[in-house]
């Protein structure tokens, strides 16, 4: 039980990587826009975070310097894709690229480096319960403000006036400006927000998550919670169940490692790309409950005139 536990508490860690990258991006593709360069932008917020949060020793700076450096790039990135025109696929994938090299040349100093000691949360009066202690009360608060932001962006989705606008921008751009909405600056926006968001996790990831600074160490989770907001089929609550489940998948290797399960370690390595795999491979047999879901103007763009 205390095994499981661990598991448990690991793959809500894992998972919160993974769902505040994709509900960003889920942001940005509600509003009709692709951004296939959440891998660059989260190994460029890591290496800012880490490295905001060597100097100040302050993980609240180190969150807000990745969540900015995501943001800068993601509005680079809308401004070519939203005002410029050009194709969002080669556009998000220079940015992954440049992100990658970029995070690389900058994060040369700070390979060696060391943040100070890591603080130990847990929730007054929860964190001695047996089992559910350490295996939900005793997480980092990003955590749980991972689970917040997740009812947040459904109620913001849903419930309010701008995110009915916002699905409106991604349904039908042409119909939002003949009423009268700036949809460039909507999805520019949209673009900002959700680059803010993948910032704010690639800086978990470095900070609290590892907490260190490797080259490349996002390690793909920027395509998974590309591929995660397909998965969820655009809907907030099925994006962090979906993170959960890669988180544990992830977390799974070790465990079974931990075990003394006499599986190659490459073998396990690869769990957590082939669930990715696999899931897109069975959603895409359904291309009729794809279509009903996904925004009608996913990925077009779009030139008001007049």
């Amino acid at each position: 039980m205390e095994a499981l536990a661990l598991l448990l508490a690991a793959t809500l860690n894992a998972g919160t990587v993974l769902a505040i990258a994709a509900l960003g991006l889920l942001l940005n593709e509600r509003a009709g826009i692709v951004n296939l360069g959440a891998e660059g932008m989260m190994l460029v917020a890591a290496i800012a975070g880490f490295a905001t949060g060597v100097h100040t020793g302050s993980d609240t700076a180190a969150f807000a310097a990745g969540a900015a450096a995501g943001a800068l790039m993601a509005g680079a990135f809308g401004l070519l894709v939203v005002y410029l025109g050009t194709n969002q696929v080669a556009t998000g994938l220079a940015l992954s690229l440049f992100g990658a090299g970029f995070s690389a040349f900058v994060g040369v100093d700070y390979v060696q480096g060391k943040l100070g000691e890591r603080p130990q949360f847990a929730v007054p009066g929860l964190a001695d319960l047996p089992f559910f202690g350490p295996a939900l009360f005793r997480q980092h608060p990003m955590v749980y403000a991972a689970m917040g932001l997740t009812a947040a962006m459904v109620w913001f989705l849903y419930r309010s006036r701008a995110g009915l606008v916002l699905r409106a921008v991604g349904e039908s751009p042409e119909s939002a400006h003949a009423l009268g909405y700036p949809v460039q600056r909507i999805r520019l926006g949209a673009v900002l927000a959700g680059g803010a968001l993948c910032g704010l996790a690639g800086s978990y990831l470095s900070v609290v998550y590892t907490p260190l600074w490797v080259e490349g160490m996002v390690a793909g989770k920027g395509w998974i919670a590309l591929a995660l907001t397909t998965f969820a089929t655009w809907r907030p609550a099925r994006v962090l169940l979906g993170a959960y489940l890669f988180g544990g998948v992830t977390m799974l290797q070790f465990h079974l490692q931990g075990q003394g399960v006499d599986v190659p370690s490459q073998f396990l390595s690869m769990l957590p790309y082939l669930a990715t795999i696999v899931v897109l491979v069975l959603i895409s047999r359904n291309t009729g409950f794809i279509k009903a879901n996904m925004p009608a103007s996913l990925g077009k763009p779009f030139t008001p005139s007049g």
